[in-house]
């Protein structure tokens, strides 16, 4: 999403965990994201913990053990409590049982226990996009905290969760993470092998199931807060990761997240230089997605980012990534559409966006979208999709900003079955879905 002014003195300030990181920059302290990312989560953490304390048995879906928790360590009758990592268990539906804990400090891929539902049938314009998606956000969590403890700074997304949104037809999941963990310390270094491993566990989920995964490093131009200028060096950590995924055709990596403030030819150099490394690694299958300047945002993008045209792709699977809120300022920190019909306005959000692609021959995804759950922002975000299937020449597709495990009430949170946005939009967004 676009950041505000709070939003990008926040970012400045290394806003503690980069929760959303986006706006955690950006995107992240979304409701949340005009609060550290960090403070949210440790709220979430110590409600659900006294929450557990006043009951004889632990929720739904509530806390229900690892290490230090000193909570109700059985769940309700139907639930059972299921070890997500050391620090942290969760009663999930099944027959009630006793949790145990995680003895592992890298997270290890295990079998679904959700079980999925086929497509709903389509009451919207199903089968105009390619892809309907939905953003993963907790890996990114921690800004400033590197390399952090996996469980207390960052997570990696719940597979239960990429399951049951795969069941109500999302096929398109983009996975933030965090680039000072991935590589630490500098853009030549060596990778990570945990985090990379964790990483890789996640993708490897969703791309096993028929899915597509996007790489996501979300990190808004910047390491370790300093706007990126080695191109090269960018170039060399791009290398790296692509070399890691190149045999995975159903891999799509983002170049970065949301650019900001930032020279426009810079911009474009760091996109150019991380194309030609993906390329140069092997990846010649993948798409790649480009990102502007102006936090990648629809409604400044043909006024901002023209010079991005001038991009060239060996494997001609370019595609530009935009970002579109529907709140005043267009940062995605409130529940508050400015109107019905914000999501087409011409002077507001995609229309412009639209046109440029197509006068350039290009195609574009709305990486990230979201509104209010209320009838005013429903009616916004209806449009705003429906814009993008009526022009589906142009637009492959968009992402819901976003689930996460740890978002908790956040507004716009996507994360089944009880997050806000998910409970009131999922019935509209997936009758887009493919």
């Amino acid at each position: 999403m676009i950041a505000s002014t709070q939003d990008v003195e926040v970012f400045n300030g290394e806003n503690g965990l980069s929760l959303a990181a986006h706006k955690s920059a950006s995107r992240f302290i979304r409701p949340w994201h005009l609060i550290e990312p960090w403070d949210k989560m440790q709220s979430f953490i110590l409600s659900t913990v006294f929450a557990g304390l006043a009951a004889a048995t632990a929720g739904p879906y509530a806390q229900c053990g690892g290490n230090g928790w000193a909570g109700d360590t059985e769940c309700q009758s139907g639930y059972t409590c299921m070890v997500s990592n050391e620090w942290y268990s969760q009663c999930l539906p099944g027959t009630a049982a006793t949790t145990t804990t995680a003895a592992m400090t890298t997270k290890t891929a295990t079998p679904s226990s959700t079980t999925t539902s086929a497509v709903p049938t389509s009451t919207g314009a199903a089968g105009a996009l390619k892809w309907l998606g939905i953003n993963l956000s907790v890996a990114e969590f921690g800004t400033g905290i590197y390399p952090g403890t996996w469980g207390t700074e960052f997570y990696f997304p719940s597979e239960d969760a990429i399951s049951t949104l795969m069941g109500d037809g999302y096929n398109l999941f983009r996975v933030a993470f965090s680039m000072e963990r991935l590589v630490p310390e500098k853009l030549t270094n060596d990778v990570s092998a945990d985090y990379l491993k964790n990483l890789t566990a996640t993708v490897d989920y969703i791309t096993d199931k028929g899915a597509y995964a996007i790489l996501d490093p979300h990190n808004f131009g910047r390491y370790y807060g300093n706007i990126i200028t080695d191109t090269n060096g960018f170039g060399i950590f791009w290398t790296k990761l692509a070399t890691a995924f190149a045999a995975n055709e159903k891999v799509i990596f983002d170049t970065n997240n949301e650019y900001h403030d930032m020279d426009q030819t810079l911009v474009l150099d760091l996109n150019q230089a991380a194309i030609d490394a993906i390329r140069g690694a092997g990846a010649t299958s993948q798409y790649i997605l480009a990102e502007g300047n102006g936090y990648s945002g629809a409604h400044v993008w043909n006024t901002t980012n023209d010079n991005l045209s001038g991009l060239t792709d060996s494997a001609d699977k370019l595609i530009y990534e935009m970002h579109q809120y529907l709140d005043s300022d267009n940062s995605g920190t409130s529940d508050v559409c400015v109107s019905t019909t914000i999501g087409v306005d011409r002077d507001a959000t995609v229309i412009g966006a639209t046109e440029w692609l197509r006068e350039n021959s290009k195609i574009g995804i709305l990486g990230e979208f979201a509104g209010g759950a209320n009838a005013q922002c429903k009616s916004a975000v209806t449009g705003l999709l429906e814009h993008l299937a009526e022009n589906s020449d142009v637009w492959q597709g968009a992402l819901w900003w976003a689930a996460g495990p740890w978002w908790g009430d956040y507004i716009y949170s996507f994360e089944p079955p009880t997050g806000t946005a998910y409970a009131y939009y999922n019935d509209l967004l997936k009758t887009y879905a493919p």
